[in-house]
């Protein structure tokens, strides 16, 4: 059997010494004769698991200690509601900056649970860029402002931290996570659906300050109030085991790789190439502002879009899969998340040049 080159914007590929370690345990965990799907999450060896998944995933983005790390179920789409259950009451204000389709998702949540207003939006131009930090308007009031660092579906990323002016800054990092080093200090909560950059989908991410539990208002569910989560140690009822153990797997893979600073260098690397083939190209275009390309997601479009059925079909032969752009902006888009290799994204490039030479 051979594998394919999977730019899946998600889920997403995964290291295949990853895949590789849990095969070889699928049937016997450490010995203790039953794989890691069917234990229990209060044994020993279960405990243990999660224990050294959260232990390694501080050591890789030097979480500080006041800060709470919880693995989750619900996805990124369930902090949409969680986030202002969380953090402000019902009558009072949030902030949030629309950058793209996932952020407006966040924004037509939050309206339901508290006043949403928005800071900023590049609507207007399409979502091609973040809204300048000079045309932010940030109302005082606020109980936070939410950012998305980086839109799955448009490529946009924002080409650093902003400052806030004192307000707490919560972000949904779901498809930029561990791609490089990040200052978790400067964030009130950071959240993020496991299915690009961490694990398999069905496991979410929070890590939010401890000085911001408690703050739940009384009608929030119990499966979306933080403090029982923390409270429980991320098991108020049965947590997704096997994604947390895979999300384990991936942390040891980046430590052992150098941690997020070689992480970061190889990410570099590998838009530079892609983005580089575009550029030098009038066949492929991309629509987003240089400044904001994203590293993880890299949409183009061709310049005759009666080809982008060609272009799928024959990507698909070179085993060149999930390269079709979202249904809501169209063109191709390639995911380069941590588990793409550089070797996947030359080959791309290589099918490029060759479909160019046959087609324009």
């Amino acid at each position: 059997m051979s594998r394919v080159y999977n730019f899946s914007a998600g889920p997403a590929a995964l290291p295949e010494a990853v895949l590789e370690r849990a095969r070889n345990e699928m049937l016997d965990y450490a010995g203790v004769g039953m794989s890691v799907m069917e234990m229990s999450h209060r044994s020993a060896a279960f405990i243990d698991i999660a224990s050294r998944a959260e232990t390694d995933l501080r050591e890789l983005l030097a979480i500080p200690d006041d800060y709470k790390v919880l693995f989750l179920q619900g996805g990124a789409t369930a902090q949409f509601a969680a986030v202002p259950l969380n953090l402000c009451a019902a009558d009072s204000a949030a902030a949030y900056v629309d950058s793209g389709y996932w952020s407006g998702k966040a924004i037509a949540e939050a309206g339901r649970f508290c006043r949403a207003t928005v800071a900023a939006s590049s609507k207007d131009s399409g979502h091609t860029s973040v809204p300048p930090r000079s045309e932010w308007s940030l109302p005082k009031d606020a109980s936070y402002l939410h950012i998305t660092p980086n839109e799955t579906i448009g490529g946009v990323a924002y080409d650093g931290i902003p400052e806030v002016d004192g307000l707490q800054l919560v972000a949904d990092y779901s498809s930029s996570i561990l791609a490089a080093p990040l200052d978790v200090s400067r964030f009130g909560v950071i959240y993020a659906g496991a299915q690009k950059n961490i694990g398999p989908a069905g496991l979410t991410l929070v890590i939010v300050r401890g000085d911001l539990l408690g703050r739940a208002r009384k009608d929030t569910p119990a499966s979306l109030d933080w403090t029982i989560a923390a409270e429980a140690d991320s098991m108020y009822n049965t947590p997704p085991t096997f994604a947390w153990y895979l999300a384990g797997l991936v942390f040891r893979w980046l430590k052992d790789l150098g941690g997020l600073e070689a992480m970061a260098e190889i990410n570099r690397r590998k838009a530079a190439t892609l983005y580089g083939a575009i550029d030098a190209s009038n066949f492929y275009a991309s629509p987003v502002a240089k400044a904001n390309r994203s590293w993880m997601n890299v949409p183009f479009t061709l310049a005759d879009p009666a080809l982008d059925k060609s272009f799928l079909d024959e990507a698909e032969t070179r085993g060149l899969t999930n390269l079709k752009g979202h249904r809501s902006v169209g063109g191709m888009r390639a995911s380069l998340y941590n588990a793409v290799s550089q070797e996947a994204v030359d080959a791309l490039v290589a099918f490029m040049h060759d479909f160019e030479r046959k087609h324009a």
